[in-house]
C-alpha cells in the first residue's frame, strides 16, 4: 500500500518547461523536496513520540491493573461496567500507536522497491488498522458520549469518514495498479489519520504561548477554539497536502517558492508544538507514571 512523501518529494519534475529561468526553476524544485523531505521527517519523529507517550502512559497502567487512570488523560477513558466501552477505547489507543508506527515505516523510501511484499502486507495492515480507528472513534463520540460539544462531534465525524474515503480509494487505486494515485490517496489517510496529533500540536501550543485556557472551558472541553482545531485538524493539513500536489505539477516558480514557504511554516509549527506538548503533557505524565510504579 502505502506511499513515501520522502520518496514522493524526491522524484524529479520537468525543470526547464515554463519557467522564468532553468536554473531558478531548477532551484525550486530542489528547495520543494528538501522541504518536503524535512518536515516529513520531523512529522514521523514527533508521531513516534507520541507514541512512546501513548504506550507509557496507557500501557503501564493497563498493565498494572490501574485502567481507571486512564481518565488522568483522557476524560471518560474508563467507565466502570462499560465492558464493550472500554475495550473500544483501549483498541482505539492500540490502534493509534500502531497506526503512527506503521506510517513511519511505510514512509521509509525503497521499502516498496527493496521489498515490495513486505509493502504490500503491511499496507493492509494499515488499511484495517485505519479502519478500526474510524469506526471505533465514531463509537466513541455518537454512542458512548465524547467530551466536547455537538459541532466537535461533528467535525471528529467528518476526519472519521475522511479516513475511509482515503484508505478506499488508496486500495482501489492499489488494485488498479495506478502508483501515482495510490501515493497520493495514501497521503491523504497518512495525513487524515494523523488528525488527533495535528489537534494536540495546535491546542498546546496555544496554551503555551497564552499561559492559560484560551477560547474554551476546561471543565467542559468545548469553546471556539475547540471547534475549530477539531476541524482544522484534518482540512488544513490536507489542504496543504494538495497545495504541494499542485506545486509538483505547475511550471510556475513562483507557485514552487510559495509551496516551499508554506512548508518551512509547517516545519515550525511541528517543531514548536511539539516542544509544547511533550512539556506540559507527555513529559511530566510519564514522570507521574514513573513515580506511581511501585518499589520493587
Amino acid at each position: 500500500m502505502a506511499t513515501s512523501l520522502i520518496e514522493h518529494a524526491s522524484q524529479r519534475i520537468d525543470v526547464t518547461a515554463g519557467f522564468t529561468s532553468e536554473p531558478e526553476g531548477a532551484r525550486a524544485t530542489v528547495w520543494l523536496g528538501r522541504a518536503a523531505r524535512w518536515w516529513a521527517v520531523l512529522a514521523v519523529t514527533s508521531q513516534l513520540l507520541m507514541a512512546v507517550y501513548v504506550t507509557d502512559f496507557y500501557g503501564a497502567r493497563a498493565l498494572a491493573g490501574r485502567i481507571a487512570a486512564w481518565n488522568q488523560g483522557m476524560p471518560r477513558g474508563y467507565i466502570p461496567g462499560a465492558s464493550f466501552g472500554n475495550a473500544v477505547v483501549a483498541s482505539h489507543l492500540i490502534g493509534t500507536v500502531a497506526f503512527m508506527v506503521m506510517g513511519a515505516m511505510q514512509l521509509l523510501p525503497g521499502l516498496r522497491r527493496r521489498a515490495p511484499r513486505v509493502h504490500r502486507w503491511s499496507g493492509r495492515v494499515y488499511l484495517l488498522v485505519a479502519a478500526v480507528l474510524a469506526i471505533g472513534g465514531l463509537y466513541l463520540v455518537w454512542v458512548r458520549g465524547g467530551v466536547g460539544g455537538f459541532w466537535q462531534h461533528v467535525g471528529l465525524s467528518c476526519d472519521a469518514l475522511a479516513i475511509l474515503a482515503c484508505g478506499t480509494m488508496a486500495l482501489r487505486t492499489a488494485r488498479a495498479r495506478d502508483i501515482a494515485a495510490h501515493r497520493r490517496w495514501a497521503l491523504r489517510l497518512w495525513i487524515a489519520g494523523n488528525a488527533v496529533w495535528f489537534f494536540r500540536l495546535a491546542l498546546f501550543l496555544v496554551l503555551m504561548i497564552f499561559r492559560r485556557p484560551v477560547g474554551f472551558d476546561p471543565a467542559t472541553f468545548d469553546g471556539p477554539l475547540l471547534i475549530a482545531l477539531t476541524f482544522a485538524q484534518s482540512m488544513v493539513p490536507l489542504l496543504v497536502l494538495e497545495g504541494y500536489f499542485a506545486a509538483q505539477r505547475t511550471r510556475r516558480v513562483a507557485a514552487r517558492w510559495a509551496m516551499t514557504t508554506v512548508l518551512g511554516v509547517a516545519m515550525l509549527f511541528t517543531v514548536a508544538g511539539t516542544a509544547a506538548v511533550a512539556l506540559i503533557a507527555w513529559v511530566p505524565r510519564m514522570h507521574r507514571a514513573i513515580e506511581e510504579k511501585p518499589p520493587t
